[in-house]
């Protein structure tokens, strides 16, 4: 199971198109639009979500309701697009518009792609990389991973994703049990956070960010309950599946590292307070008294909760920018501004599950014989038998 995204951050539309998925899967534009509303959510956001609201249509791959197991086409529209047509035109311009309408960016921001996609395409405007550099390619993302979510749902498997720092600022482990417990005080929060304390320094915090016209990062966490033990492998390293979810959450933008379970702590600890005891009952089979893995031994999924976190740099353009350089004068000025939030770690949590769960769903349908959806349920209902059993 596969997809690819396109489209520019000011072009008419964002596209998506999935290839694998089983037939008879049931899918609906709203089990997308779910997910694309929580994305735009969060305290700190820009002005950009204030003129999108997005919406998906389905284009292919589904009928009445349910998959046919031919790709699927997702396309959002793109509402600012009316004001970008002549700037982000498709056809080659007039002379006497050229200079009017091209808005050349020469500075390149200091954190973004711009220098460096510029130098490897030979673009000497920078908009050309910085449009489809934005974060606003998540959109998309966001709704491949909702096609995952319905389709990992419906296998029994849950996922959520809270914020558990922002700007230096740590949520305190709370007392929460379930996946639906994190579910909704997470959605109930502006910033994700489960502690409710925190999350006051934490709005506080993004606010006197933006007032200095400055930005902030911060740590998200994915938790996952009901995974099959073995999905994944340990004879090739492009099949570890930790590795998978590892590379998922690092291309986001903006994010700059991962771990799972105890994560780095595991340095500083004894291999004896690092790895899980296996224990055997009668009604759950086999399980880890602890799960400071985080859920994958070997590059595989062991039963256990997938616990993995992401950590997501300040986002880089600023409205009080940093020193760059003309690519045309080489003379030193302050980067160019664009539209941006001054934080958007909450939005980044809910593309982090996105992508969570896309890879999850991949491994599955790519281990599992999946042709139709009931086959697939089927397959995945003998795997947790077979082990448990065993």
């Amino acid at each position: 199971m596969r997809y690819l995204t396109a489209g520019e951050s000011h072009g008419p539309q964002l596209t998506t198109i999935i290839e694998g998925l089983p037939a008879g899967m049931p899918l609906l534009a709203e089990d997308i639009n779910i997910e694309l509303s929580r994305r735009q959510k969060g305290h700190g956001r820009g002005r950009r979500m204030q003129i999108e609201k997005d919406t998906v249509s389905i284009k292919s791959g589904v009928r009445h309701g349910y998959t046919l197991g031919s790709p699927v086409s997702l396309v959002v529209e793109n509402d600012d697009w009316k004001h970008w047509t002549k700037i982000m035109g498709i056809e080659p311009l007039d002379e006497n518009e050229e200079e009017e309408v091209k808005r050349q960016i020469t500075r390149p921001r200091p954190g973004h792609a711009d220098l460096n996609g510029g130098i490897k395409y030979g673009h000497r405007d920078m908009r050309n990389v910085l449009e489809r550099s934005s974060a606003r390619e998540t959109t998309v993302r966001v709704a491949a991973g909702a096609v995952a979510k319905k389709l990992l749902k419906l296998l029994g498997i849950q996922i959520a994703s809270h914020v558990v720092e922002i700007g230096g600022i740590k949520a305190k482990p709370m007392d929460v049990e379930t996946i639906e417990q994190i579910q909704e005080k997470s959605e109930n929060s502006p910033v994700r956070c489960l502690d409710g304390e925190a999350e006051k320094q934490m709005m506080q915090a993004i606010d006197d960010a933006k007032k200095n016209g400055d930005s902030i990062g911060g740590i998200v966490e994915v938790i996952v309950e009901g995974m099959p033990v073995g999905v994944g492998s340990y004879v090739h390293y492009d099949q570890k599946i930790d590795a998978k979810v590892a590379g998922a959450i690092v291309s986001i933008n903006a994010f700059k590292g991962v771990e799972f379970g105890i994560g780095f702590e595991a340095a500083e600890r004894f291999g004896s307070e690092v790895h899980d005891e296996i224990a055997w009952t009668e009604e759950k089979g086999y399980y880890r008294k602890t799960n400071r893995l985080g859920g994958f031994e070997g590059g595989m999924t062991n039963g256990m909760p997938i616990v993995v976190r992401g950590v997501m740099k300040p986002i880089p353009t600023l409205y009080k920018p940093l020193e760059s350089v003309d690519i045309d004068t080489k003379e030193s000025f302050t980067a160019s501004i664009e539209r941006s939030d001054s934080c958007a770690v909450p939005a980044a949590a809910v593309v982090a599950e996105a992508v969570v769960a896309w890879e999850l769903a991949a491994a599955i349908v790519n281990q599992f014989y999946s042709d139709r959806m009931e086959t697939l349920i089927a397959s995945v209902e003998e795997s947790k038998r077979y082990a448990k059993e065993f």
